[in-house]
């Protein structure tokens, strides 16, 4: 979507027809992005059933999210090096077979640890499929009018995606959240055959290298943090265990950021965060996915826990936003060409701050679909639709081709790793309250930290700008 709404357009005296296989590769590589966004929707949805079948906590079940999104966030800038290395299409098979294979498993498990490895697994294989996915794109079109169409289909399936998996992880739950891991299999595995027969065989690069040490410390030490917040609550947060572990947590990221500086193919260039642009759009996407999932997730166990709607219910009073988001994306790009990405960030920013303070407005202990949750979701199905792709755009603008990777990879890491640290927060402030909730006053606190998350996002984006704006009328 990124990359599709800031390139230039690109005169052309015809519009070249595509071939029976050009089709059949895009279908591949859609089908995939696809599923990313389906597994995340639907497996949402099944929380509250598979908390109640396997006896999870809402600590444990926060970990079926956070699993896959630190696992993807963590290796997804070393996915996309990989590929290069190893060569692109043998990297995204041997991913998505890792991937329909971790979901087939997760369907049969009757284990909460082993259900939370498979999500895991399935979320590092996702970060070597979406980077190489992108790759396949980007090298098979050819730069211009086919490559913008190309990519203009290609992002819309991932929020029709997640759309999607809104209603059908409803329908599958009310049969069993096990075929909420199980009926994607099938899909996949098409798609593994299709990218066997068409995607063609390409050369590893002739020179480069891995940052492994620079990925383990990385992933471990966002991992460590999750956990300590997470568990920090029952132990006591000066506990000298949860004491020791966010130690042990600050020595690895410390030790990531040395590496960095040191290895002579860093997983991430620390110079690009010079950049202003660059740290806000970061920072903005963590605030963005940082509320977004986790309020999700909290709305998600109060409708199926609290108030005991069916899943399929739930599934249609939070989809006003994801459609919101599948049909409002495609146009976004016009505007950011129009308007630039800062007023449109700004927009995204102040609609999904007031999402978050109109539900805690109006909410009370009992909030009412039609006064609150209904006008929250669309609030937010605006702010992520504007927002998403507005922010990848700044991310990338003005960046080197050499370094556009780096700075779309490292956009989309820093949302998936901030989402997982502010769902952790949000699980540990939720799961303070004594006994099982009865109604919404024990999601407050969480919901008082969205707020601030999203009101910083805001903050962020409107003081330079008003700053900008000031300078200007003084000049």
């Amino acid at each position: 979507m990124t990359i599709t709404e800031s390139l230039p357009p690109v005169a052309a005296p015809a519009e070249v027809r595509w071939s029976p296989r050009l089709w059949g590769v895009l279908a591949v590589l859609c089908a995939v992005l696809f599923l990313d966004g389906l597994d995340v929707s639907m497996v949402g949805v099944a929380l509250p059933s598979i908390g109640t079948e396997l006896g999870l906590s809402t600590t444990s079940l926060q970990w079926i999210v956070n699993g896959y999104v630190l696992g993807y966030g963590g290796l997804l800038l070393l996915g996309g090096r990989t590929a290069d290395l190893l060569g692109r299409r043998r990297v995204f098979l041997g991913a998505l077979a890792v991937f329909t294979v971790a979901s087939l498993v997760g369907g049969l498990v009757d284990d909460g640890g082993l259900l939370i490895a498979t999500r895991f697994v399935k979320g590092l294989a996702a970060a070597f499929t979406a980077p190489t996915a992108m790759s396949i794109l980007t090298t098979t079109f050819p730069e211009g009018p086919a490559r913008n169409r190309a990519l203009s289909i290609f992002t819309v399936f991932g929020a029709s995606g997640y759309s999607s998996g809104l209603i059908l992880g409803g329908l599958l739950t009310s049969l069993g959240w096990r075929w909420n891991f199980l009926v994607p299999v099938p899909l996949a595995l098409l798609a593994l055959a299709g990218g066997f027969a068409l995607i063609a065989r390409d050369r590893p690069a002739a020179r480069g290298g891995h940052d492994l040490p620079g990925a383990a410390t990385l992933i471990a030490g966002m991992l460590l943090v999750v956990y300590s917040v997470v568990s920090a609550p029952a132990r006591g947060w000066l506990d000298p265990v949860t004491v020791g572990l966010f130690a042990l947590a600050v020595a690895l990221l410390a030790a990531f950021v040395f590496i960095e500086n040191r290895v002579p193919h860093p997983l991430v260039r620390l110079g690009i965060l010079r950049i202003g642009s660059i740290v806000r759009a970061n920072a903005s996407m963590i605030a963005l996915l940082g509320s977004y999932v986790s309020f999700q997730f909290m709305m998600t166990l109060y409708l199926q826990d609290v108030l005991h709607w069916a899943p399929l219910r739930m599934a249609l009073a939070l989809l006003p936003a994801g459609l919101l988001v599948a049909f409002g994306s495609p146009f976004v790009g016009r505007l950011i060409t129009r308007y630039g990405t800062a007023p449109l960030i700004v927009t995204a920013m102040v609609s999904l701050s007031l999402g978050y303070v109109w539900f805690l407005a109006t909410a009370g202990t009992q909030p009412h679909y039609l006064l609150t949750v209904m006008p929250t979701m669309l609030l937010l199905g605006g702010g992520f639709g504007f927002g998403f792709s507005s922010i990848m755009a700044q991310a990338t603008d003005g960046i080197p081709d050499s370094e556009q990777g780096l700075a779309s990879g490292l956009v989309q890491s820093s949302g998936q790793v901030g989402a997982a640290l502010v769902l952790a927060v949000v699980t540990a402030l939720v799961s303070t309250g004594a006994g099982a909730a009865t109604d919404f006053g024990q999601f407050h606190p969480g919901l008082n930290l969205i707020t601030g998350v999203a009101v910083a996002g805001l903050l962020l984006n409107v003081i330079p700008l008003a700053a900008r704006a000031a300078r200007t009328r003084e000049a």
